[in-house]
């Protein structure tokens, strides 16, 4: 059986967080960080994942303290966004549908699981809360068959969030990695998997996992709403 692939954009400087470390090794009140539980619950979902981290700032903190991945290397990190990230992630990976997610999303032990159906069908999706459309926020609409049609901060009539974790099926990569060598350089990922719908055709399913709890963590508050998550109390 091939390798589940996975891909931790953990490149980039997080300043809102306002941290003397790379976001993803903030502490979490369980005892582990950002990136150890996300690295914990990929190990857990699928057997002996190949998982790659794309990093940059500071990047000797997080291959002191996480040796374990095969780590990308963004050298233009604090000049470019995560559609390079992601690009240098997918072009360092074997033949093979990837999974990958941000480097600052805390999420509970069962979201993966939901994962599992979708990228056994090799079907390319982006996992999605429909319970919030914050401004901030990476929104989605859907075509009239369902698939993802518009991913962005600025769509407006958005269905509801994406939430940092999505899946590219091998068929579709190459047209994704295309399309990510495209875009500006200070793109979001999402504008990247935009133009391989418009362009290329490719289907991405919105991946509904609002039963489960994930949060990108950008400011202090999102870090409060993060562990009041991983202690069972509701997001407020």
């Amino acid at each position: 059986m091939t390798r589940q692939q996975a891909c931790i954009l953990a490149a980039g400087r997080g300043t809102r967080l306002g941290r003397p470390h790379p976001k993803p090794l903030t502490p979490l009140d369980d005892g582990t960080t950002i990136l150890g539980g996300q690295l914990a619950r990929i190990a857990a979902a699928f057997d002996r994942p190949q998982i790659y981290v794309v990093v940059g700032f500071k990047l000797d903190m997080i291959l002191e303290d996480y040796p374990d991945p095969v780590f990308v290397y963004a050298e233009a990190y604090d000049e470019t966004n995560t559609s390079k990230s992601l690009l240098k992630a997918l072009r360092a990976t074997n033949d093979g549908g990837v999974l990958w997610m941000n480097g600052d999303v805390v999420f509970d032990d069962a979201l993966l699981a939901l994962t599992v159906p979708l990228i056994e069908a090799e079907q390319s999706f982006v996992a999605v809360n429909t319970a919030s459309t914050a401004d901030e926020e990476v929104k989605y609409t859907v075509d009239e068959a369902g698939w993802i049609a518009q991913l962005s901060k600025t769509v407006v009539g958005g269905l509801g969030e994406a939430v940092g974790v999505n899946y590219v099926a091998a068929q579709d990569k190459a047209a994704l990695i295309d399309r990510l060598a495209e875009v500006d350089a200070n793109d979001y990922f999402e504008r990247g998997i935009e133009l391989a719908i418009e362009r290329d055709g490719v289907r991405f399913a919105a991946l509904d996992i609002s039963e489960r709890s994930a949060v990108e963590v950008d400011t202090p508050e999102d870090l409060d709403r993060a562990n009041q998550s991983l202690r069972g109390r509701p997001e407020s």
